[in-house]
């Protein structure tokens, strides 16, 4: 399913970047652009899109104010020329940080996020909450936060602690691969290496001893690669 964007950019070249890369895609409709952000406040107060680029540096009212201002946030990928702001932006929930000039592959990426983001929310929305699994994870002292099992990618093993990727957020937990994998559903999940359980359904290219979600390549153990291949290929 196609999703509707934004652009907010004062700078006509790379507008011109991001529309390229857009039309090479092919799943996101660009349905206006703007030079300045309170221009886009104002469409945004009587139009809803799901995605907005945004550069940071602009006249008047920069990005990071503009995200602040935003009643309803949509999903955000900042276009800058700049890194130094890249903790500042995900302390605002950013769903991606593109750094100028932005190469077509990191492009995809970052898009690719926010297509799957869109329409996994799409899918669900007639669903009742309690019919898709989840576990809850103690992601510091006090807080349990919940997962849902069809949005986990990768599970790592960082020695005494987990690092966990889903499709839009990434956690770490201290506990060991083999409880952690132990809690999921076999059918949905298989340890492919000692360090590594993945998500069967998010598999997108088995090559030689190793597979490949969300662009990163992930080896295959040589103890797991019989029944790893096995219970993919069939």
């Amino acid at each position: 399913m196609a999703i509707n964007c934004i652009i907010i950019d004062d700078e006509p070249l790379a507008v011109n970047v991001i529309k390229n890369h857009l039309q090479e895609i092919g799943s996101v409709n660009i349905v206006e652009t703007f030079n300045s952000a309170i221009e886009a406040l104002s469409f945004l107060k009587e139009n809803t899109i799901d995605l907005i680029f945004l550069d940071i540096n602009m006249p008047l009212l920069d990005g990071l104010n503009f995200i602040k201002s935003l009643e309803k946030k949509p999903l955000i990928i900042i276009t800058t020329a700049y890194d130094e702001y890249a903790i500042k932006t995900y302390e605002l929930d950013v769903l991606d940080y593109l750094v100028k000039p932005i190469s077509f592959p990191r492009f995809l990426k970052a898009v690719n996020r926010a297509l799957r983001k869109v329409n996994s929310k799409s899918s669900t929305s007639n669903l009742k909450i309690a019919k898709r699994e989840h576990i809850f994870i103690k992601v510091d002292k006090k807080k349990m936060q919940k997962i849902y099992l069809d949005e986990i990618l990768v599970i790592e093993s960082l020695r005494d602690y987990l690092k966990i990727t889903t499709i839009t957020d990434r956690y770490i937990i201290h506990s060991t691969l083999s409880n952690f994998t132990d809690k999921l559903p076999s059918s949905n999940f298989i340890r492919i290496h000692r360090s590594f359980t993945i998500a069967i359904d998010k598999i997108d290219v088995v090559q030689g001893n190793s597979v490949e979600i969300d662009g990163i390549r992930y080896v295959i153990g040589r103890s797991y690669i019989e029944d790893v291949k096995k219970r993919i290929l069939g």
